[in-house]
């Protein structure tokens, strides 16, 4: 089960291609490679800690306050990620900027906490924060790589390994915010294409959309059992 569900969320539910959360960041921070892979192990690493806290604490946190207990986990350990940056990855850290204090707001964070640690075992959900936080560092790696070859012509792995000249005709348009857009969106129908052409090869239907709008919201689904 618990592979299970760590493969769920780094590729079934993945929070950015499958479930469309955490865009602010995905949007914002992939102008380089390096920035993706910072901000996506940044989050790991918060979603890891938090979903473990919360699943230990589940039957401890009364159900009125919920909220603002997860609220206070996730910021204690964003606060010590935001903290150890800034002391060893200082360059990384003024690139990331405010985003890596947003984390505390991050959707998929506050999601995962909410709908599978607050349910489910310590083991169960602390694979189920390495599976998203990995699922979610990947989509940003593949949209940060798309958009660094094509506006920048140039790959910047980490530090000072770096790929120069790989695209000889380099489109700025690319690394500009219009440009994160564009290559979000071709991802997204590129990714529904390929599950749907999957689908047709196993001779079963098309794969429908994920439900995330206000009536399948998790938090007032949770609130709902408890009133019942």
């Amino acid at each position: 089960m618990v592979l299970k569900v760590f493969w769920q969320g780094l590729f079934r539910n993945n929070p950015t291609f499958r479930l469309v959360l955490g865009l602010c960041p995905t949007l914002a921070v992939t102008t380089s490679l390096e920035n993706g892979l910072g901000m996506g192990l940044a989050a790991t690493f918060v979603l890891c800690c938090s979903n473990g806290l919360v699943s230990a604490l589940r039957k401890v946190i009364p159900s009125a306050v919920r909220i603002p207990c997860y609220i206070v986990i996730i910021a204690t350990f964003v606060t010590a990620v935001d903290l150890l940056m800034q002391a060893y990855l200082p360059a990384l850290s003024a690139s990331l900027g405010i985003f890596i204090p947003l984390i505390v707001v991050n959707c998929i964070i506050l999601g995962r906490a909410e709908a599978f640690a607050s349910r489910n075992g310590v083991i169960a959900s602390l694979a189920d924060g390495l599976g998203s936080g990995l699922g979610f560092t990947l989509a940003l790696a593949l949209v940060a790589s798309v958009r660094e070859i094509v506006g920048a012509g140039s790959l910047t792995v980490w530090g000072d390994l770096a790929f120069k000249n790989l695209n000889p005709g380099p489109a700025t348009l690319a690394i500009l915010p219009a440009g994160g857009f564009i290559v979000l969106g071709l991802l997204l129908a590129l990714m529904n294409h390929l599950a749907a052409w999957k689908a047709r090869r196993q001779g079963a239907p098309a794969p429908l959309p994920v439900s995330m709008d206000c009536r399948h919201c998790t938090l007032c689904g949770h609130g709902k059992e408890v009133a019942k």
